[in-house]
């Protein structure tokens, strides 16, 4: 996420099939469910400082007035009310039943002559103890299963609604707001669930409506929805994809993306800002009926599970779509959504004074992961991705909050805290096996803002981590040798699995998540096209706020053959490193958003993935195929535990060995001197059942070409080429197929890389 996005303007201006598994976490079973014969639905939603909770049911989503309202009873702070559907259909509530929340507490005690659009009762917009109660602010459901719309939509843009303070506190948001929609249940399967080990896996980052949206072999109706993302599962299979990891498609506001198609005024495509943690985006639906976007979603996960690849989701528990303060001056302006309204200081970490929030996100303050009630609301949202829409995995964004172990006033992560969210993510939410098996994956962006947030291998047993220092390093060596010191030491410890990050506290080579791209940033073409960034440029390309000034990026000199090699380079580092590598949709073909390094609110043709793709592109993604192709057929390039540097086997082959261009071993001497920049590794195969009996990579990157002299290939074999990523070599085929690949020869056979090349042998 990118950390120097501002706060979006559009913001501020129960599918219960008997006893879900997700269910049995919360003992309280919040949220809104009919019962097995449907004779009853109830309401359950927490508040601990509430001193009344008033249910108020729809038939219909916006412009009408509420049909019936009920008071709730409080126990132990859940609030609830079971209601006969019969009494509802006498109540003209027979169809579809649309639901929210008014609240009143100690800021603001219920007024028995209070009406909608008053301020009877009120005696401040925020206490001492941080609650903030309106009661002319109807409340979404933290646990609703689907939001019937967003808080703006493209025929109501008045944000200010919603808001606290003087100036909004008695506007009643009950005709517009969003409401929580009653689900009756599905059964649409999600498919059987790959059981793949993560170090098996290649992750594929995209924006569910990006995917389509530029999809002509995609009935236009179906582009940008789960039900076109679905279509699209045969191809990343075809490419070799085995996980796909979408950005954030819990409910969000974006419903206005499309007020003005050419302006990026207010836009939030990325979806950082979730509104519902249960609520699959009703955006991104075909069919948005009640129902449709849940139906719609776990037809899209069957879909990639029939063809064998995981579904990851970006989840964002960080901070919510509420936001933060209108302004930093005044403390009573606030969005009142949902948990803001029924229990402030439960569901957000405030500074000491419980006046603001405290802010380790830079969109809106954190989300208080450190209690218990605002943690059973993540790990049952969790859960039934998991368990109810078939999820297989998730990304958590801005993690290390997650990791926070004080509520107010305060920021500090310890990873050993048992009560932190991290950890009772992994006991209530087990990871999968080493070796694969039931469970999910959990990869953590291991950073945020301030504090001791940057956690990069610092997280807990259990947590995969996006690994920053891999793309960092990988990036200098590439783009900034000469003004950086990189050395082949750091490249080495990267390429082989980043040992000094994860191997200290028991995690593997696969807890690193290796990439050199992420939607937050420049594509790969860009990365090695662009000296800079260039987001203040016009539709559809821009503009675009905020981006990181320093992006280790180069343009090669605008030679566009060399930019390409090092795309190349690019991605042939990553699936030759132990680890999982991760690639952005579209990076595969060498797309490219002409330097706009933070298109966070870019809903446009530019920032949606193509599908025409020029001979140079073609020839890409051939490389890209192939090279995925080849890391999936070689077990060595996935290892289980870290690479030993002795002979396991007998076969007077060390497991990996390190060797200088010259063909001697690499000592620390080499590895510490700043002065080199070529490094070459073999990795005996027969240890890893590798179809292969070696694999030798040789990477060089300086500017002029060098001369490899090429290790012994093992007793009775020779060395083949499978690829050289060197300009002369470009095409199609750049990528040998199994058994067409180019004799190269025995011990001591000389083999000169160009400048910033790649080798990559295979022994038989």
């Amino acid at each position: 996420m990118q950390l120097q996005r501002t706060l979006l303007a559009a913001l501020c201006a129960g599918a219960l099939l008997g006893a879900p598994a997700w269910a049995a976490i919360n003992p309280n079973a919040l949220g809104a469910a009919y019962d097995a014969t449907k004779a009853n639905v109830s309401f359950k939603v927490y508040s601990s400082k509430a001193t009344r909770i008033e249910l108020y049911l729809y038939s219909t989503a916006t412009g009408t007035a509420e049909k019936a309202r009920y008071v709730m009873t409080n126990s132990n702070g859940v609030w609830s009310v079971t209601i006969p559907t019969s009494t509802l259909s006498a109540q003209g509530l027979s169809g579809t039943l649309y639901y929210g929340y008014r609240a009143w507490g100690p800021n603001w005690p219920y007024n028995s002559s209070w009406t909608k659009g008053s301020s009877l009762g009120f005696i401040t917009d925020v206490d001492a103890a941080g609650n903030r109660f309106n009661p002319n602010k109807l409340l979404t459901d933290p646990y609703a299963l689907e939001l019937s719309h967003d808080p703006t939509t493209p025929t109501m843009t008045n944000g200010t609604i919603y808001a606290s303070g003087a100036t909004y506190r008695n506007i009643d948001s009950g005709s517009s707001a969003p409401k929580g929609i009653v689900l009756a249940g599905d059964t649409q399967s999600i498919g059987v669930k790959p059981t793949r080990a993560l170090k098996d896996d290649v992750v594929y980052e995209a924006h569910v409506r990006g995917l389509t949206m530029n999809d002509t072999s995609i009935a236009s109706a179906y582009r940008g929805t789960y039900k076109g993302a679905g279509l699209k599962a045969a191809y990343l299979a075809s490419l070799g994809v085995t996980a796909v990891e979408f950005l954030p498609l819990q409910e969000t506001q974006n419903d206005t993306n499309d007020n003005d198609p050419t302006s990026t005024n207010g836009d939030n495509y990325w979806g950082y800002m979730t509104l519902a943690y249960f609520a699959p985006d009703r955006r991104y639906a075909y069919d948005k009926s009640p129902g449709g976007p849940t139906r719609e979603f776990k037809e899209m996960v069957k879909a990639f599970h029939d063809n064998g690849i995981k579904v990851l989701i970006d989840v964002v528990y960080n901070h919510t779509g509420e936001g933060g303060a209108w302004s930093s001056t005044d403390k009573t302006t606030y969005n009142l959504y949902g948990m803001r309204g029924l229990d402030n200081p439960t569901y957000y970490s405030l500074t000491s004074d419980m006046q603001n929030s405290w802010d380790n996100t830079g969109v809106g303050g954190n989300y208080n992961t450190r209690n218990t009630i605002a943690q059973n609301l993540i790990v049952d949202s969790l859960a039934y991705w998991r368990d109810k829409l078939g999820v297989d995995g998730y990304r958590f964004d801005l993690a290390s909050v997650l990791g926070n172990t004080c509520q107010h006033g305060c920021f500090n992560f310890d990873k050993m805290d048992a009560g932190n969210a991290l950890n009772r993510i992994v006991a209530e939410l087990p990871p999968r096996p080493a070796a694969g098996g039931t469970g999910v994956d959990l990869i953590a962006e291991p950073w945020a803002i301030g504090g001791n947030s940057y956690q990069v291998g610092g997280f807990p047993s259990g947590w995969a981590e996006w690994n920053g220092a891999y793309r960092d390093v990988v990036r200098q060596a590439q783009n900034k040798l000469g003004s950086v010191a990189i050395t082949t030491g750091q490249m080495a410890t990267r390429f082989s699995g980043s040992s000094d990050l994860y191997g200290d506290d028991g995690r593997k080579p696969w807890h690193s998540v290796n990439f050199i791209t992420a939607h937050d940033g420049f594509t790969l073409k860009d990365l090695y096209s662009c000296n800079s960034k260039n987001n203040n440029q016009a539709w559809p390309y821009g503009p675009s706020d905020g981006g990181e000034d320093n992006n280790n990026s180069w343009d090669q000199g605008g030679i566009a053959a060399d930019q390409r090699k090092a795309a190349r380079n690019g991605m042939a580092l990553m699936m030759l490193s132990a680890g999982v590598p991760m690639i952005v949709g579209g990076d595969e073909a060498l797309r490219s958003i002409n330097c706009n390094n933070n298109p966070y609110n870019l809903d446009s043709s530019a920032n949606w993935l193509g599908y025409t793709r020029t001979t140079d592109q073609n020839n890409f993604q051939s490389f890209s195929k192939a090279m995925i192709a080849f890391r999936k057929a070689h077990p060595a390039l996935r290892p289980t535990n870290f690479y030993s540097s002795v002979d396991n086997n007998g076969n007077v082959m060390e497991q990996l060995r390190w060797f200088k261009p010259d063909g001697g071993v690499a000592d620390a001497a080499y590895f510490d001197n700043s002065a080199n920049h070529a490094i070459a590794w073999r990795i005996d195969g027969s240890e890893f059942g590798d179809s292969a009996s070696a694999i030798y990579v040789a990477h060089n990157a300086w500017s002029a070409a060098v001369n490899f002299v090429v290790p012994w290939p093992g007793t009775g074999k020779t060395w083949y080429r499978v690829t050289d990523t060197c300009t002369w070599a470009e095409g199609a085929s750049q990528v040998r197929a199994p058994g067409a690949e180019d004799l190269i020869g025995g011990e001591y056979t000389n083999y000169s890389v160009c400048g910033r090349g790649t080798l990559l042998l295979i022994a038989k």
